[in-house]
């Protein structure tokens, strides 16, 4: 469903580069994408939806080049974005109308039905809603023109607990024939401990691993213990240990054959604990 091959593109305003970026996501999953504020989501998100052109490399959403085949391209992909790219003076239903007759698959009645599913007054003008009103007027409009591919940036931060767990249940459910697939870039790890299948993190612009769920998460051990333990600890599986008084916190690459000190404590690390170790700068290493 997702395909980017080599993608970079550089900003001299920020002097941000989102470099060499590879990764693909087959139909029928969701997939998590990480990283630390500024890593580079929205960027790549942008690229997704052709808003920016890459530098360098190719993306393909269905077999469609982003870049050379930009209609059937982007009449595949539904997004919620932070950004308001909608008009802020016309109502949800003239709005949904407005931007519907750019997609092939647009159907108002279904645009109608998921409104009233998220508690959303068609009439209302998109100016007079809450962030995350407006949040569920575009994932309405999104899911009412039928895409294969949902594009989400951010949206659960701005979603009261019971709409959290309908929207991951509508995004289950979207997956489940195994025809479409799910993007969501957040900074809650939790939420992927709930229904991430593969999980793309990106740090300072740069790809640090895309994989499934599971492998990832059998991939790393955190050990804990006496600060003197981090001498016996292989320093080339270790990612990132750091000091608190008199213990250690260390996360390592693994293998199911590795064996451990058995002094330490050795536990399997959350998407959460992989980041930070990660991203952490102050590494003592």
């Amino acid at each position: 469903m997702i395909k980017l091959e080599n993608i970079s593109k550089h900003f001299d305003e920020f002097n941000f580069t989102l470099s060499n970026i590879s990764f693909s996501i087959p139909k029928g999953y969701i997939c998590g994408l990480i990283g630390e504020n500024g890593a580079g989501k929205s960027t790549l998100i942008h690229l997704m939806l052709g808003l920016y052109r890459p530098s360098k490399g190719d993306i393909y959403i269905n077999g469609h080049n982003i870049s050379t085949d930009e209609i059937k391209a982007k009449d595949d992909i539904g997004y919620v974005l932070s950004e308001e790219l909608f008009d802020p003076y016309l109502t949800l239903l003239a709005n949904a109308d407005s931007y519907g007759k750019y997609y092939s698959r647009y159907n108002r009645k279904s645009f109608i039905e998921y409104c009233n599913r998220f508690e959303l007054d068609c009439k209302k003008k998109l100016k007079t809603l809450s962030k995350g009103q407006k949040l569920k007027f575009q994932f309405a409009f999104a899911l009412s023109h039928s895409p294969g591919l949902l594009l989400l940036d951010e949206p659960t931060a701005n979603f009261d607990p019971n709409f959290r767990k309908e929207f991951f249940s509508i995004l289950t459910d979207f997956i489940s024939d195994g025809e479409h697939s799910v993007l969501l870039a957040t900074h809650l790890t939790s939420d992927l401990e709930i229904i991430g299948d593969y999980v793309t993190f990106l740090h300072k612009g740069k790809l640090v691993f895309s994989t499934d769920r599971e492998s990832l998460l059998e991939s790393y051990r955190l050990l804990q213990g006496e600060a003197y333990k981090l001498n016996v600890i292989n320093k080339d599986k270790l990612i990132h240990a750091e000091k608190k008084d008199n213990t250690m916190t260390a996360l390592v690459t693994h293998r199911c054959y590795d064996t451990y000190d058995k002094e330490l404590t050795v536990s399997v690390p959350t998407i959460e604990d992989i980041m930070y170790h990660y991203v952490k700068e102050d590494a003592y290493v």
